[in-house]
């Protein structure tokens, strides 16, 4: 018997391995925000809108550089079912806390904060549907909102490069790229990674479900995950080509 000769294995949606889930990039979707972008990564969807504002926190005043800074909220009915409001239950969850934290240093990465003045962008990612991969839908969304916003008021100089984020994983055995809930739900090993078009990364989180994970498994992950993040670079490109200067 030739294993050469097996079919790839497909996933359930027909993607093989390798394969991001089909995304779309939709700019200027908000009529007020200085930039905005609806994304969909396959079932997710996440709405992205950026803000210039005119002053910093109070730690960075009087000292000519600027911020960068998100929200992250999940809309009642983004899942298969309901849960309440943050804002009805008095307090930021933890894991609200710790994507807003993430996508602004995600954020913070591929601006020149020094050359922004006394300004900061917020970024609020709200997620209108989720299945899998939001807070990596959130920082790509939040890239292209971010970066219409600047390039819109003619401040693109200040972007000094793209940032991403994509999950991999190891689901029966396979490594995965992107993975939806379905997949993320049973993997073995899971990792968001998050990285600029310059080959560095701002965050690589891995977490293993069973077994221990090694060194030659990052590797083979960070690999695959990094043909993800290319892909990623050319459809904000793309999208990023119709803002009107």
């Amino acid at each position: 018997m030739s294993i050469g000769n097996r079919p790839p294995p497909v996933r359930t949606d027909g993607r093989g391995p390798s394969d991001l889930r089909p995304v779309t990039l939709t700019l200027g979707v908000l009529k007020w925000a200085e930039g905005s972008c609806r994304i969909r990564v396959g079932d997710t969807e996440v709405l992205c809108a950026a803000t210039i504002a005119d002053r910093v926190p109070p730690h960075l005043r009087g000292k000519g550089t600027g911020w960068v800074t998100a929200e992250y909220a999940m809309l009642p009915r983004a899942t298969a079912e309901r849960t309440d409001r943050e804002s009805v239950k008095g307090r930021v969850g933890g894991r609200t806390h710790e994507i807003q934290r993430l996508i602004g240093r995600s954020l913070r990465g591929v601006v020149d904060l020094a050359k922004l003045g006394e300004r900061t962008l917020t970024v609020d990612c709200d997620v209108l549907q989720a299945d899998g991969g939001t807070r990596c839908a959130s920082i790509t969304g939040g890239y292209v909102a971010l970066a219409a916003a600047l390039m819109t008021y003619g401040m693109e100089r200040l972007i000094v490069g793209k940032v991403a984020a994509v999950s991999v994983g190891v689901v029966e055995g396979m490594a995965l790229l992107d993975l939806d809930y379905a997949e993320d739900s049973r993997a073995e090993v899971d990792f968001n990674v998050v990285g600029t078009d310059a080959g560095t990364y701002v965050e690589l989180q891995g977490t293993a479900e069973g077994r221990p994970f090694d060194r030659p498994m990052v590797d083979s992950l960070l690999d695959l995950a990094n043909v993800g993040l290319a892909r990623l670079f050319e459809a904000q490109g793309a999208a990023l080509v119709t803002v009107r200067r």
